[in-house]
């Protein structure tokens, strides 16, 4: 590592595509979900979103950087090396200012991106059990999901685990951050269970659509240092990665904007807001291999399945996934990981890279369904067991009164908004 030379420019586009991410929890999720949510929980929202920077960004340094990246299990032969890193990097132990990784930028640079990965993946769970759950279990479910499912998760994909191994291609997060959240989402939603006032046919009204906006605005910017980023390079993969998450974007908003206009006779804002979400959810993994043409239509395809589980399957089975972070981030993040082995291209990444099963390789989307099939069932085996533990200890879900009234005023004493 002694011998590689600093490259400023890979460093100064990493170090902005860090604060990008982290624009993407506060305040792009808080603001997302915040408006969502009834007026009288839009704080409790908040208050999550930001504690999970806190808490997660502490957990990170102490020892999820470690476990994720380290190498002390692998390079010792030892079998545990393909599910979990080592304890060589603790606290960042041996990582100097002058220590550099892959593209030339300070490790320390890099352990601050990877951070902001692991903020914003259980920030997405919030918006399954919204409105009904106790700060205080919030809290320890947060600490022993970020540990126990998304570190383990995080090695196995970009950490030389098994996954990796295996040749998934997962470029920016769709098994680590949105398949990993959004299956939690799901489990987490039937534990929870419904709200006392929730009517399946009856979507509860947002409180403030403006704040879905603002939210959708700094997610889409912040992605582009989530998916663009991901290479380490300000370089032309860098580029493509930037390109094709724009425009399979623009074309969710657009296509999710058209089902809601010929579905419920009105083109709606909170409609085309995540008609866009769900379009960043699935270019994520394949930002790094596919082109124009596999971002158009897994801009096209992931919002007509995203919609039909928000619209349908929900109403039908009657969870209540408050704000649909798993009909958006779940499934989103599996239609993008599955079709990633299908529009992979070596026109994006070169003569040696993966080619998938729309070019004549069909080995890769199956390496792409298995990645998706593992993680699915890690993260809902996980979550059941962590929800367990969580409601045993101090409980997950708050008093009826409480939920009535509101979470802002009786789990914080404070109101959004004062007349």
């Amino acid at each position: 590592m002694d011998s590689m030379i600093l490259d400023t420019g890979n460093t100064a586009w990493i170090t902005v595509a860090s604060i990008l991410v982290l624009l993407m929890t506060i305040p792009g999720i808080a603001l997302f979900y915040g408006g969502l949510v009834r007026q009288k929980n839009v704080l409790s929202i908040i208050m999550q979103s930001l504690l999970i920077v806190g808490i997660v960004s502490v957990l990170w340094i102490a020892f999820g950087y470690s476990f994720v990246f380290g190498k002390s299990l692998a390079e010792s032969d030892n079998a545990f090396g393909a599910i979990i890193g080592g304890f060589d990097k603790v606290f960042l132990k041996g990582i100097t200012p002058s220590t550099l990784t892959t593209g030339n930028i300070p490790e320390l640079t890099f352990v601050l991106f990877q951070c902001m990965f692991a903020i914003i993946t259980p920030a997405l769970i919030l918006g399954s059990f919204a409105e009904r759950v106790k700060f205080s279990g919030f809290l320890l479910f947060t600490v022993l999901w970020s540990v126990l499912v998304y570190i383990p998760m995080a090695h196995w994909v970009w950490g030389g685990g098994f996954l990796q191994e295996m040749g998934a291609i997962d470029f920016a997060g769709g098994t680590v951050v949105h398949i990993n959240a959004g299956i939690s989402a799901l489990v987490m939603a039937i534990l929870v269970g419904r709200r006392s006032d929730y009517k399946a046919s009856h979507p509860m009204t947002p409180h403030n659509i403006t704040f879905v906006f603002m939210g959708t605005a700094f997610l889409w910017l912040g992605w582009f240092g989530f998916n663009a980023g991901s290479g380490l390079c300000a370089d032309g993969i860098a580029a493509n990665a930037f390109l094709v998450t724009h425009i399979a974007t623009c074309v969710a908003a657009l296509t999710w904007m058209a089902i809601d206009w010929i579905h419920n006779k009105k083109p709606t804002t909170v409609g085309a807001c995540t008609g866009a979400v769900s379009g960043l959810v699935a270019i994520t993994p394949a930002a790094g291999t596919v082109d124009l043409l596999g971002a158009f239509f897994i801009g096209l395809i992931t919002p007509i399945i995203c919609f039909y589980m928000v619209a349908v399957i929900k109403p039908k089975f009657k969870y209540d996934d408050t704000l649909d972070a798993f009909g958006v981030h779940g499934i989103g993040g599996i239609v993008g990981s599955v079709l990633t082995g299908v529009f992979a291209t070596r026109f994006i990444s070169g003569e040696e890279g993966v080619q998938g099963a729309l070019y004549g390789d069909w080995h890769q989307l199956w390496i792409q369904i298995l990645a998706t099939l593992i993680s699915i069932v890690f993260s809902a085996v996980m979550t059941y067991i962590i929800f367990k533990i969580t409601d045993r200890l101090v409980g997950m879900r708050v008093d009826k009164r409480v939920e009535e009234e509101g979470l802002d005023i009786y789990e914080h004493g404070e109101s959004a908004y004062n007349h």
